[in-house]
């Protein structure tokens, strides 16, 4: 069962947005996120918002979908233009699941060419889809190159056969390698997701995982400890005792194993759980939600941002589907980020990157609590005092461990 969507004021049913919202927007950047919402099948630990591929039908299904999404695109110029927000070429774009691969190639090209015609896109612009490693050919990956795809994100998890057999994936690990040399071919970047707590997974397990993945050549790797959401098949397998989760003690050695490995490999983190080669290898869409950048969020359940107004749409898709086939917003709710919540969405956002948080962001209150986080081992010294320019709150590998106490500390 996917989460509830956040308590919040109801949405206009014209998604309409207040003035304040083009407020300072000439000075964001501008992404937009796709959200396919079909799989094959639902994994066990998955509570992410996902149906099947052939358990819905009529606009939700997933031959219309392009045609329904394409609508919230044509809503969402409408909706900004009416707020005053000006038109920006779009920066970032990100397909993702679900299994946005799932869809023919000519839909994913389809929703691309929607946005780019809408807003246009940035020179440069980047644009990604994650895909599972068995839902990719070589020829489709060419042609999603050719139509300005510049970026693909598989779904590894794991490269030892066990424990993908425990996360209930699906794809042959021995195919990884194949799929990452098929996507460079076509000229994309690569990035690989991993997930390490998987109950019964050793560390010796997962020192495999990250080395398969280093050993494909890819400039971007994210490493996710797996979390257990009340409502999953796994949360019922952990409460009737068939698995045993792991203590805190094996997710650091994991995190840690990890990030040794991938330095020694030359790539760097540039957020908590995330390591790039070089910076043109980070994922500039993810680094537009840790800035505080607007985005729109196309699809059922996606989220959005625009000049502090956040807003989600409703969940099923054939919810979704039926708002905008009557002219409606899908939004189901919304709120202004604003005060004490703004100022923690900073904080919490602003220290999980690399390049820190300006310790201007922190409450001026709670800016006396540095001086314990470095004391502590959590915050870098020289850093907090400008030793290489702008004090900032930069994690120490022991302060990524504990981020939250950070943040704890640091609004007080």
């Amino acid at each position: 069962m996917s989460p509830a969507l956040p308590d919040g004021d109801p949405a206009p049913p014209d998604g309409a947005l207040p003035a304040s919202a083009a407020t300072g927007a000439d000075a964001r950047r501008f992404g937009v996120y796709l959200h396919v919402p079909f799989c094959a099948v639902r994994c066990g630990y998955c509570d992410f918002n996902t149906y099947t591929a052939t358990e819905l039908g009529g606009g939700a299904s997933l031959a219309q979908y392009a045609a329904t999404a394409s609508e919230e695109i044509a809503l969402a110029d409408r909706v900004l233009q009416g707020a005053g927000v000006p038109r920006r070429p779009v920066a970032t774009v990100f397909v993702g699941g679900g299994t946005p691969t799932l869809l023919p190639v000519d839909d994913l090209v389809r929703l691309l060419d929607g946005v780019r015609t809408t807003w246009g896109l940035m020179p440069g612009a980047e644009v990604t889809t994650e895909a599972n490693p068995d839902s990719v050919t070589p020829q489709g990956l060419a042609r999603l190159a050719a139509a300005g795809f510049t970026r693909v994100s598989f779904g590894m998890q794991s490269a030892v056969p066990h424990v993908l057999r425990t996360l209930e994936r699906t794809h042959d690990p021995a195919r990884v390698p194949d799929v990452v040399r098929w996507a460079r071919d076509a000229g994309l970047r690569v990035s690989l997701d991993l997930i390490y707590g998987t109950p019964g997974e050793s560390l010796d397990d997962w020192r495999r995982s990250v080395e398969v993945a280093l050993a494909t050549g890819v400039d971007h790797v994210s490493a996710y400890a797996l979390v257990v959401e009340p409502g999953t098949r796994m949360a019922v397998q952990v409460r009737r005792g068939e698995l045993t989760l792991p203590d805190d003690d094996d997710q650091a050695a994991k995190y840690e194993l990890a990030d040794d490995l991938l330095t020694a490999a030359g790539l760097r983190w540039y957020e908590v759980s995330n390591w790039a080669r070089t910076p043109a290898d980070a994922s500039r869409h993810n680094l537009g939600y840790w800035r505080g950048d607007d985005w729109w969020g196309i699809g059922p359940g996606a989220h959005s941002h625009v000049g502090g107004v956040r807003w989600w749409n409703v969940k099923h898709p054939r919810a979704y589907a039926d708002r905008l086939a009557r002219g409606l917003s899908p939004a189901a709710g919304r709120e202004i980020v604003a005060g004490g919540t703004a100022t923690l969405e900073r904080v919490m956002l602003g220290v999980r990157i690399a390049e820190g948080l300006p310790l201007q962001d922190v409450p001026a209150q709670s800016r006396a609590a540095v001086a314990g986080l470095v004391a502590d081992g959590l915050v870098d010294g020289a850093a907090a005092v400008g030793a290489d320019g702008p004090r900032r709150v930069l994690l120490t590998r022991r302060g990524r461990l504990l981020a939250d106490t950070v943040v704890r500390a640091l609004v007080g």
